[in-house]
Order: C-alpha cells, then sequence, then structure tokens
C-alpha cells in the first residue's frame, strides 16, 4: 500500500525550493491533505527572527497532536540546523531531525528512520525537483549561504560563506522547467547580486541574464534580493536592456541613515544606496520593493525621522516592514543601546501607516492602463472574482488583480492576457480582460 506524505514549508521561497527537492525524493509516497492520514509528515523550519522561529516550534508541537502514532515526524531546514543540539534533547515529539544539508537524502533518512546534519548546505545540482503551488512559475535558486556582514542577521552562522551553483547547471534546469511549460521564472538567493563572486566572476548576474536569454520558452523573469554593496549600475542597465527580465528590483535597504547603515554593517551608505534606487526608479515600467528593520540598536529618533521621510519621499512600490528581532549569534546582539520593545512597536506602526499611503499610490499608478496579467484561477476574496498577477509582479508577494469582467470567454489559468486596470477597491486592483497575449 503506498504511503502517505504531508509537507509544511516555511519561512521564505529559498526554504520551499529545498522543500521541493524533497518532495523531489519521495515521490513513491502520495500527498495528502490532513496529517492525520500522513505516514510521514514534514516540516521545513525556518530559523531567521524569533516571530519565524515560534511559528516552526508550535507547528511541529500542533502536527505531533494530530498524527496518528505510528507515523513519523521530520523537522527540517534552517531552525533545526541552528538549534540542533538543543532541539534534539528538548523536542522529543520529533522522530527525525535534519538541517540544510541533507535535503536530497531525506528518502534515505526517512527509510532509516535516522538523523543527519551534513557540514554544509545543500547547493542542487541536477536534481529533479516537484515544483509546487503553479505550473507556469518557477523559482530558481542560485546559490546558498552568505558573504556578508550584517549585524542583525544570523544567516551566516548556520548557512556558511557563499556557494554559487554553477550557471550552466541553473541554465539546464530552467531549460528543464521550460520543456514542463513553465515561463515565469523567480531567480533568487540569500544575496543573488554577489552570484558567482565565489568564482572570480564580479557580475554573475550579467552572465545569468545572457545564459536566460538563450533559452527558447522563457517569456518572463526577475530576479529577488538585491545587496547594495553588491548591485552595480551596470547590472540596472543590463537588466532594463533584456527582453525577458523585468525592471523589476527587490532590494531590501534595510535603513537610509548614514550612521544606523554603518551600525549595521550594509556595506556602502546613503549615497550610494540612493544613487542605485533611484537609477532603478529613472526606468521605464519599474517596479522597487525593499525592506526596513526598525528599532535596530542605537536607533534614535532622529534616524527614525530619517528613514520615515525617505519612505515617503522615494514612494516604493512595496515595502517589508520589520520589527527589529534580537538574534543570539549576531553582532547586534551584543550592543548595549536595545530600543524597548515599545519604542520599537510604536515605530513599527508608524512605518505601516507611511508604507500603506505608498503602496496605494503605487496602485493608483495601475488604474487606466492596459497591462499584461498572468491568470491564476478562482479568487479567495470571491468565487465571482478571478485572481491575476501582473506578469512582472513576484506571485504571493506584490499583490492580485480581481478580474470582474473579461471580453474573452473561457478564462484559462496560467495564460498571459491583456488587462485594463479600472479601479483601486480597498488594497487591491480591479481589471477587465480586453485580450489574448499568448
Amino acid at each position: 500500500m503506498e504511503k502517505k506524505l504531508y509537507v509544511i514549508s516555511l519561512g521564505c521561497t529559498k526554504n520551499l525550493v529545498d522543500t521541493e527537492v524533497m518532495l523531489g525524493r519521495l515521490q513513491n509516497f502520495s500527498m495528502c491533505d490532513t496529517p492525520e492520514d500522513a505516514d510521514v509528515i514534514i516540516v521545513n523550519t525556518c530559523g531567521f527572527i524569533d516571530a519565524a522561529k515560534e511559528e516552526s516550534i508550535q507547528t511541529v508541537l500542533n502536527l505531533h497532536q494530530t498524527r496518528k502514532k505510528e507515523s513519523l515526524l521530520v523537522m527540517a531546514g534552517c531552525l533545526s540546523e541552528r538549534y540542533k543540539e538543543e532541539l534534539q534533547k528538548e523536542l522529543i515529539e520529533v522522530d527525525i531531525f535534519t538541517g540544510v544539508g541533507d535535503y536530497n537524502k531525506i528518502d534515505r533518512l526517512i527509510a532509516e528512520k535516522k538523523s543527519s546534519f551534513s557540514s554544509k548546505p545543500y547547493l542542487i545540482k541536477e536534481e529533479k525537483r516537484v515544483v509546487t503551488g503553479s505550473s507556469w512559475h518557477a523559482f530558481v535558486k542560485l546559490s546558498e549561504g552568505c558573504n556578508q556582514t550584517c549585524s542583525f542577521c544570523a544567516i551566516p552562522s548556520f548557512k556558511g560563506k557563499l556557494q554559487s551553483r554553477d550557471v550552466n547547471l541553473v541554465k539546464k534546469e530552467v531549460e528543464r522547467l521550460t520543456n514542463e511549460d513553465f515561463y515565469d521564472f523567480s531567480f533568487i538567493s540569500q544575496d543573488s547580486s554577489s552570484y558567482l563572486r565565489d568564482f572570480g566572476i564580479k557580475e554573475g548576474l550579467i552572465t545569468l541574464i545572457d545564459k536566460i536569454e538563450e533559452i527558447e520558452g522563457v517569456k518572463s523573469a526577475r530576479i529577488l534580493y538585491l545587496y547594495p554593496s553588491t548591485t552595480s549600475l551596470k547590472l540596472i542597465e543590463k537588466i532594463s536592456s533584456s527582453k525577458i527580465f523585468h525592471n523589476y528590483f527587490e532590494m531590501p535597504i534595510q535603513h537610509i541613515s548614514e550612521k544606523m547603515l554603518k551600525i549595521m554593517k550594509r556595506g556602502v551608505g546613503a549615497e550610494k544606496t540612493k544613487e542605485l534606487l533611484y537609477a532603478m526608479k529613472d526606468l521605464p515600467g519599474s517596479f522597487i520593493r525593499t525592506g526596513v528593520i526598525v528599532g535596530h540598536p542605537s536607533e534614535s529618533e532622529k534616524d527614525f525621522e530619517e528613514l520615515c521621510i525617505f519612505l515617503e519621499e522615494f514612494g516604493f512600490d512595496r515595502v517589508n516592514v520589520f520589527a527589529y528581532s534580537d538574534e543570539e549569534g549576531t553582532q547586534s546582539f551584543e550592543m548595549s543601546e536595545k530600543i524597548p520593545p515599545e519604542t520599537i512597536e510604536k515605530r513599527v506602526e508608524i512605518i505601516e501607516d507611511i508604507v500603506a499611503k505608498t503602496t496605494l499610490e503605487s496602485l493608483k499608478k495601475e488604474v487606466g492602463k492596459r497591462v499584461k496579467v498572468i491568470v491564476e484561477g478562482p479568487s479567495e476574496e470571491s468565487e465571482m472574482l478571478i485572481g491575476a498577477r501582473k506578469l512582472e509582479w513576484a506571485p504571493d508577494i506584490d499583490g492580485e488583480i480581481l478580474i470582474n469582467e473579461s471580453e474573452i470567454e473561457g478564462l484559462e489559468a496560467g495564460k498571459i492576457y491583456t488587462a485594463e486596470i479600472t479601479e483601486v477597491a480597498a488594497d487591491k486592483l480591479l481589471g477587465k480582460i480586453i485580450d489574448v497575449k499568448q
């Protein structure tokens, strides 16, 4: 009798790719929708900040409460790696522990009912993974680890230094996926703009763009997670001249105060950061997403006000706002000038109000335009509405366009159409399908 598998992938899209690698190794299992029916349950955990760690632990405990007695509960991923000694002692509910180095051995670990922690993070080679969530879009991981030394980040402590995938292996993977009818790709890593620097290639993303543009079947692509210290004007120009890669720029700045950028060890100051951002903004149809951390040790009211003013003036399309999380093993953990939690909470609320306004302004700019969209299926908002995504946008994070009218009958999920954006309703765009573009 075929065994059943239940999997939860927490955290970032990089984790999702690792989960898809595990699914590729476990195709002899049948997937089930409820943990109560599963013979094996896998939680791929996130260990980045406090909220993510708490979610991971709670998810594992909740699944243990509902699983059947003879099942195996597997805890994998970043949290498991970061606290491997403590968790193996304390989480007696878990049957198998594994970290970030053994995703391609998960079938063997389950068969042997054995925990394992390899010394290095797993770097995808040519293994076939099971892409989830879509049959037209796929995330493609470029590297593991990170050479940055940001004061607040624990990732290098358990992911290690940068390890880039060979660009030809990346190209092979995309070719294989296009043969399976995938046509939209998001390239991801901890620090995408450092890609191939460990091979001695300074502008690795330019090399990547050239390789991907050679592949027939790729219609749409974007690069996620650029660092100000390793992003160049040359790269921005290369993206702008590409017929496949959108003018889509996700570059977390974390702050804009010169003092805070230095304390955070971001590698470049405010002037260089602004130069890159305005170069991106000057490009036609550019879409700019960033992230900021509020309440890092030593952040004064003046620093915070400077960040607020810049966010209001620049007008990012999307912003992720993070309250500072005091993570052991980081440089900021040892800093003495900690900001009180209640102050951080107030500052986050202020920034979120600013971001809500700038996001709304970004959405309003779309009204009246005709844009290419990917229809993704019925919207969760209402069974009367179709959910779509602007072709340039990244899946899941940039929003949904609600289609409430169409001149085309029988809209197909995964197909590209032309939509006319008619209005903004709350925090979503409404649109009308007027043509087929595929």
